[in-house]
């Protein structure tokens, strides 16, 4: 699955870096079987996604089950391939907050 390996969250709409590096290097991690997981500052979510097809577009989908600063959090999100090593997607809180994000492939 072209979306699986570790991707480098460079730039998010409603952080900072400042924020986005607190705790780690924001990140991205993609299973080949649509599991994964991610954090930025003080989030941290697994995710359970899929590939899903509209024609020619394709993008990858996810629900997410982890948590904010220690309170159980929860969402969904997606991730578009611009080019092999980098995507653009969306994060959203359940009820809450949303932002695009920006991903760069580590590996």
């Amino acid at each position: 699955m072209q979306y699986s390996g570790r991707w480098r969250i460079a730039e998010m709409a409603m952080w900072d870096s400042d924020y986005l590096d607190m705790e780690v290097e924001a990140y991205i991690e993609i299973e080949p079987s649509g599991s994964g997981e991610f954090q930025f500052g003080l989030v941290f979510g697994q995710i359970d996604g899929e590939v899903v097809k509209d024609g020619k577009d394709e993008r990858f989908e996810f629900t997410w089950d982890g948590n904010d600063e220690n309170d159980p959090a929860s969402g969904s999100g997606w991730l578009k391939l611009k080019d092999k090593n980098t995507m653009d997607g969306q994060i959203k809180f359940h009820q809450g907050d949303r932002s695009s994000l920006v991903a760069e492939r580590i590996s």
